[in-house]
């Protein structure tokens, strides 16, 4: 079953044309990488899709909700971990405040923050403050979650922290597109893969046909890449 579904997606930015007629879908319980080089589109189809931007033309649609991480995190920084992760459950989706406290309670252990909920973000390391903003997400309860370049603000170390997280999520058959310029990671936990160039979708499949593909733009990406 279908739960995204994007068809002849096309946006502009003046006379910058970015996505050029962009269509693929989305089944329950896959994982999708977008990858593609810097300028190529892939950060704008995320925010499309996730009603961030506008499109200029063609249609995208869901049967579920999403969830989103940002690459820079995105937490208030008055508010603790606590109230970062349960605000919009309780205010947007009027869920019983101790059922959503549980539930919070319960993704922080799963994430390893179980003593972190009283604390602010700025007392926090970048992969901590990554991990509550996938908790925040997941508090929703979404079909779908989205990260745009999840680990693009961390370090080599804290970037094993977040990717771990991804992966165990995976595991657990949540729905995820992820942009990434984490060739290894998207390889390996991808169901399928879409490499992105100047605002096309040059390669789509699984990721052993997307990575062995013949493409000379693809090729070229993949070794100027493992340099």
């Amino acid at each position: 079953m279908s739960l995204l579904e994007i068809k002849n997606l096309k946006k502009s930015f003046g006379d910058n044309v970015v996505l050029k007629d962009i269509s693929f879908s989305l089944n329950k319980g896959e994982v999708l990488s977008i990858i593609g080089p810097s300028g190529s589109g892939k950060s704008t189809l995320l925010r499309c899709v996730t009603n961030l931007e506008n499109e200029d033309s063609g249609e995208i649609n869901f049967n579920g909700t999403f969830g989103l991480v940002f690459q820079d995190f995105n937490l208030f920084p008055h508010h603790s971990v606590m109230k970062n992760i349960t605000n919009a459950p309780i205010r947007v989706q009027k869920r019983n405040k101790s059922e959503v406290f549980d539930d919070a309670r319960k993704l922080l252990k799963k994430l390893g923050l179980s003593d972190k909920e009283d604390a602010y973000p700025c007392e926090l390391s970048g992969g901590q403050q990554q991990r509550v903003s996938i908790a925040r997400a997941l508090a929703m309860n979404p079909d779908i979650l989205f990260f745009d370049e999840p680990t693009s603000a961390l370090d080599p170390e804290l970037t094993g922290e977040v990717l771990k997280v991804i992966k165990d999520l995976a595991a657990e058959h949540m729905t995820m597109v992820i942009v990434t310029h984490e060739m290894n990671f998207a390889k390996n936990v991808s169901d399928k893969i879409i490499f992105m160039d100047e605002g096309f979708i040059v390669e789509e499949g699984k990721p052993d046909d997307v990575f062995s593909s013949d493409n000379p733009r693809m090729k070229e990406f993949l070794g100027k890449f493992y340099e």
